[in-house]
């Protein structure tokens, strides 16, 4: 049963998350256009293994699920996705640190969040990275032109016309291959287009990232590629990499996520 939500006014938006479980901390960052149960009533993932030991936080980022969010483009990037994040560890966490499990969006918010304020994270576990610099730049026509159709013909239509396939060959048992959009069709294209103007820091400011980092890649994605893994694995100093490319590979990551939040 999902526990209740609570809810935080932060820097203008009112963010929804909730906790199960007991012990250390752990925040769960979901991917754009999801929300923080979205991947994991999919089929996806599956973090009961984390709540077993730990506390997780899970929330709605700004504009996502229950949580509320404007239509600037600025405050859907990386960054203030990441004051957000921080904001909120110190209702849901306050002096805490804490583990962060992340996917796609949520990787990204993770990263800067731990470069703004390193002394608030512990282990990371950074899940379908998604693109990233250079193959982050070939992604911003795409992302302005979906903002645009779904401005002019509506959200329901631009579901409609995307392929139901899965992304990965990893996903082929998910429940559905086109996930549920839990974004407002008014605040999406916002979504959208602060998606296209962010990107992640240089890679050379990671080196100061020393946190141990799991790192969980899928095949055959192109918007969240392995490549993106393998350079994050080379900018962070103490980094493992595994990437799944079957459905048993990507079940065996909730264990695996657990089991490196437990090490010592």
């Amino acid at each position: 049963m999902t526990p209740p939500f609570r809810f935080a006014d932060i820097r203008g938006a009112r963010l929804a998350w909730n906790q199960t479980g007991r012990g250390p901390a752990a925040v769960w960052a979901h991917g754009m256009s999801s929300c923080s149960y979205g991947p994991e009533s999919s089929g996806q993932f599956d973090w009961r293994a984390v709540s077993s030991t730990h506390r997780l936080i899970r929330y709605d980022a700004r504009g996502h699920g229950r949580s509320s969010g404007g239509r600037t483009a600025d405050e859907y990037t990386w960054p203030e996705l990441a004051a957000d994040l921080l904001a909120l560890l110190d209702i849901a966490a306050p002096g805490e640190r804490v583990h962060a499990i992340g996917a796609s969006m949520g990787t990204a918010t993770i990263l800067c969040a731990a470069l703004a304020a390193p002394e608030r994270f512990d282990r990371l576990v950074l899940t379908t990275a998604p693109t990233i610099w250079d193959s982050r730049r070939a992604l911003t026509p795409l992302r302005v032109s979906d903002a645009d159709a779904i401005e002019r013909r509506g959200l329901a239509a631009y579901l409609r016309a995307a392929p139901n396939v899965p992304a990965s060959p990893a996903l082929v048992e998910t429940e559905r291959y086109v996930g549920r959009v839990a974004v407002r069709s008014s605040i999406y294209p916002w979504v959208l287009r602060g998606s296209a103007i962010t990107d992640l820091p240089p890679a050379d400011e990671f080196g100061a990232l020393t946190q141990p980092t799991l790192i969980l890649a899928w095949t055959g994605d192109p918007a969240h590629p392995v490549s993106s893994g393998e350079l994050l694995a080379e900018a962070l100093p103490n980094a493992e990499l595994r990437v799944a490319s079957t459905p048993d590979a990507l079940r065996s990551w909730s264990d695996a996520v657990a089991g490196f939040l437990v090490t010592t």
